[in-house]
């Protein structure tokens, strides 16, 4: 049995979907605030597996709940991993982009250094630095720009946006790859049964979609993918101000999870099609 930390996120939505014997657990089912009972709950359940795809992604807002992002993002996903390091099963970590600082315009491997903007990358490196210290077998697999037909994301927030309107400003200078949450999930599934039979490929691994663009490319193919007539205008980052910053190179070498694992950057305007289809399909 696979354990999987959250429920209703996006990439646990699709594995539910991918993996329906596996047992997820939500906020009713396990605070994330509670680091202990997190880890108690995999002694308790003894899993085959755990997969952690639940985190607080709320970028802007970490930088106000900096202690509760901590939580999550780092103290529980240090004692899940010890937890699951002490009953020897592999344990699957999701994280970020956002631990990188953005610099240059070359794709970040997974050895390369860190250097995040802001409170929610902070808290990512410190959950992964956790689960890298607990010592068992392990993943932890950064990726960038999820989206799906579940959750809040940057495609449903566009298809929202353009029910009103007939043109946008997006932001243009910061690039990276779109990755459906669908991918995501069964790569989560493909490692965690890699890592069963090969627990020596433990490391840190990246997983993006193809072929990487910027905001505003990302936001002129959703409009194509559902047949809305939007003029997009770019914008730079300097001049649309968030809380938190943003880097603006979020590209991610990819090549080690394939050679590992076998699995292969998604094309995400495949998987765009599918999900656009499906939300325009629900209204």
């Amino acid at each position: 049995m696979i354990l999987v930390f959250g429920k209703s996120g996006q990439v646990a939505r699709e594995l539910a979907d991918l993996a329906p014997d596996a047992m997820f657990l939500g906020r009713g089912e396990a605070d994330l605030c509670d680091a202990a009972s997190c880890a108690r709950m995999i002694g308790t359940l003894a899993p085959d597996a755990v997969i952690n795809a639940a985190g607080f992604t709320a970028v802007d807002r970490a930088e106000d709940e900096g202690r509760v992002a901590r939580a999550v993002n780092a103290e529980a996903p240090g004692a899940m991993a010890r937890a699951a390091a002490a009953c020897g099963i592999p344990f699957v970590h999701l994280s970020t982009d956002y631990v990188f600082g953005g610099e240059g315009n070359l794709p970040f491997a997974p050895g390369d250094r860190t250097g995040p903007l802001n409170v929610y990358g902070h808290t990512k490196l410190a959950g992964e630095d956790a689960v890298r210290a607990a010592g068992g077998p392990h993943a932890i697999l950064r990726t960038s720009w999820v989206f799906s037909a579940h959750g809040s994301n940057f495609v449903k927030t566009m298809l929202r946006l353009a029910e009103t309107r007939d043109a946008l400003t997006v932001v243009e200078d910061q690039v990276g790859g779109p990755t459906p949450a669908a991918a995501v999930a069964a790569a989560c599934l493909t490692i965690a049964d890699g890592l069963r039979t090969a627990p020596e490929l433990s490391g840190t691994y990246h997983l993006a979609g193809a072929p990487d663009t910027s905001w505003k490319g990302f936001a002129e193919a959703v409009f194509r993918a559902a047949g809305r007539e939007v003029v997009v205008k770019g914008i730079s980052t300097a001049d649309f101000p968030t809380p938190a910053r943003r880097p603006l190179n979020s590209r991610l070498d990819c090549a080690s999870t394939r050679v590992a694992f076998g699995i292969d950057r998604p094309d995400w305007r495949t998987s765009l099609e599918a999900v656009t289809a499906k939300l325009l399909e629900a209204k």
